[in-house]
């Protein structure tokens, strides 16, 4: 990661226009405003990836339906969605709160579709001190961990790894929770959201401390955080990844497992499905149009349309890996993800009880697969 990389809260907010394509039809009921053309207004919300850019440009949406795109942080949508406004029809939303949100809360304002906007492999965020002896993920047993947020995404899917590609239990390790971050985002609730034994090692950090003091002070060995941690970026010589080549390691999962970790999902909210029962389709359906238009400027030579020289060698490269549609929307293409998350979440303690994952889904989206043409 670069010194300059930017903060997970540094987004400016804006609107785009989409225009009317694809297959739903004029949308009825009164869950959206209607447009001095008539067409329903779609308000949606979420980060500017390069595979939502042709929602935001009008080149993938919805038939009979004015699609306005709001950029927007996790911690916005999320606020947005979980609290009293909800002010967006179509959201992005962080997949392990929904579901901490939807067992725990019986949260029903939205529902997933299986569009898994955001993932990434998190061997890269573990992190630990050059003094603390930690030269592989074994010897982090016993050892004082940092995090901005036991319950972080991230960490859940760290968590998982470590238990089943190297024996290491949750318990194993001693957590420290912070009371701040090193990048100013928002924290979690903290421990009284979580359901873990009374004896579980965890404890709160020393007040206004983050995660990157928390390691340079040596109050902790290492970091688990989905955040790059300030010291990293600023070339600290006291902090290193845990994985030397994170590439390779990532790569080697990946090989090994054929899992890519989900972080972000799309939701629509509930109220508009019930007044627009074919929009789940719909909105899956954009979003894979999108998508393929990604794909397409990732492949295409005549000119380089992402900011990278080798841009098209490293697409190949990663289908030659994890084939053709390497970022899979449907449930079924993510179904062993989904059942591991929903496994994660219960074993670490961030929900009172398990559920199947289809429950999270619209019905009429479980059996959605992508036209890759």
């Amino acid at each position: 990661m670069k010194k300059n990389e930017t903060s997970r809260r540094d987004f400016i907010k804006i609107s785009v226009a989409g225009a009317a394509v694809g297959t739903l039809g004029i949308l009825g009921g009164q869950a959206a405003q209607a447009d001095e053309t008539g067409k329903r207004q779609i308000k949606i919300a979420g980060y500017d990836y390069d595979r939502v850019r042709a929602i935001m440009d009008g080149q993938a949406g919805i038939e009979g339906a004015h699609v306005n795109f709001h950029v927007e942080d996790i911690y916005r949508v999320n606020k947005f969605a979980f609290g009293t406004e909800r002010k967006y029809e179509v959201t992005e939303l962080g997949l392990i709160p929904f579901i901490s949100k939807y067992i725990n809360n019986d949260f029903r304002d939205y529902t997933l579709i299986p569009v898994f906007i955001s993932r990434i492999f998190r061997h890269r965020n573990v992190f630990v001190h050059v003094d603390s002896g930690i030269e592989k993920p074994e010897d982090l047993r016993g050892k004082r961990v940092g995090t901005p947020g036991y319950g972080m995404s991230a960490n859940t899917w760290i968590r998982g790894f470590l238990l089943d590609e190297y024996g290491i239990k949750a318990n194993d390790l001693r957590w420290i929770e912070t009371t701040k971050s090193s990048d100013g985002g928002a924290l979690n609730k903290g421990l009284g959201g979580y359901f873990l034994p009374d004896d579980f090692p965890l404890e709160k950090g020393p007040p206004g401390v983050d995660e990157s003091e928390l390691l340079l002070s040596g109050d902790c060995d290492a970091l688990i955080t989905a955040i790059t941690p300030k010291a990293f970026l600023d070339g600290n010589p006291k902090i290193r990844q845990l994985f030397p080549d994170v590439r390779a390691a990532e790569r080697a999962y990946y090989k090994k497992t054929g899992l890519f970790p989900i972080m972000h999902v799309v939701a629509l909210r509930t109220d508009f499905i019930k007044a627009n029962p074919s929009l789940p389709k719909a909105v899956f359906e954009m979003y894979s149009k999108a998508k393929q238009k990604a794909y397409a400027n990732l492949e295409t030579t005549t000119s380089l349309k992402v900011t990278l020289p080798w841009v098209t060698q490293e697409f190949e490269d990663t289908r030659s890996l994890m084939g053709k549609n390497f970022w899979p929307y449907g449930v079924e293409a993510n179904r062993k993800e989904l059942e591991l998350v929903m496994r994660y979440t219960h074993e670490q303690g961030l929900v009172k009880h398990r559920l199947k994952f289809e429950e999270l889904f619209h019905p009429s989206t479980l059996k959605l697969e992508e036209n890759m043409g």
